[in-house]
Parts: C-alpha cells; sequence; structure tokens
C-alpha cells in the first residue's frame, strides 16, 4: 500500500509558477512509476507527466512540454512537478499517482492516487 499526498497548489497569475509536491509513503519503492495528471471542471482526467523513480524516464504530454518538469527526490520518497509559464487552461486539479509497471499515460494503469490539489491560474 503506497499513500500519497499532494501539497503545493494555489492561485498564480498567467505567466507565473508553481512547484507541486507529493510526498509517498507506505511500500514506497524505487520499482514504483510515478505520475501527475489534472482534471478541470467540466473535463475529463488528463495525463500531464511521469517519471521513474530514478528520474531516468519521464514523459510529458505535448501541451506541458517546455514548460513543466517532473522530478524525483528519492531520499525524501517526493516526486514534483515544477509548473512554469502557467496559462489559464492549466487550471485544475492536480493528482499524484504510482504504479508498479511502467510509465504510463493511462490513468486505469495507476494504483495508488492522491486527494489532489488545486491549481489555479488567472488571466
Amino acid at each position: 500500500q503506497v499513500q500519497l499526498v499532494e501539497s503545493g497548489g494555489g492561485l498564480v497569475q498567467t505567466g507565473g509558477s508553481l512547484r507541486l509536491s507529493c510526498a509517498a509513503s507506505g511500500r514506497t519503492s524505487s520499482r514504483y512509476y510515478m505520475g501527475w495528471f489534472r482534471q478541470a471542471p467540466g473535463k475529463e482526467r488528463e495525463f500531464v507527466a511521469a517519471i521513474t523513480w530514478t528520474g531516468s524516464s519521464t514523459f510529458y504530454t505535448d501541451s506541458v512540454k517546455g514548460r513543466f518538469t517532473i522530478s524525483t527526490d528519492s531520499a525524501k520518497n517526493t516526486v514534483y512537478l515544477q509548473m512554469s509559464s502557467l496559462k489559464p487552461e492549466d487550471t485544475a486539479v492536480y493528482y499524484c499517482a504510482a504504479n508498479r509497471f511502467g510509465i504510463n499515460p493511462q490513468g486505469l494503469a495507476y494504483d495508488y492516487w492522491g486527494q489532489g490539489t488545486q491549481v489555479t491560474v488567472s488571466s
């Protein structure tokens, strides 16, 4: 069992930056693959980025490439999502998730989810 707790969300102006954190506890392992997803009001959940615990491999959805960076700190069991050049369309609840099988943009592949953190980008 893995517990995930996100933090770092908030209100920011267009063009601003935020760093989200996801603290993992329980049966954490370098075998887990971590992902960030988001869900805007009235929209389906959307994949944002994924990473191996070692940080050796990453994958991003096209809309955030060059603006968002996913990273890990294995010593702290924490995954980060550094978001820059934020746009109003980035407004959503952001969720951290973990799976045991690989980097995957499909939410159904993930076994564990955090409670989410709200990110609001004002225009």
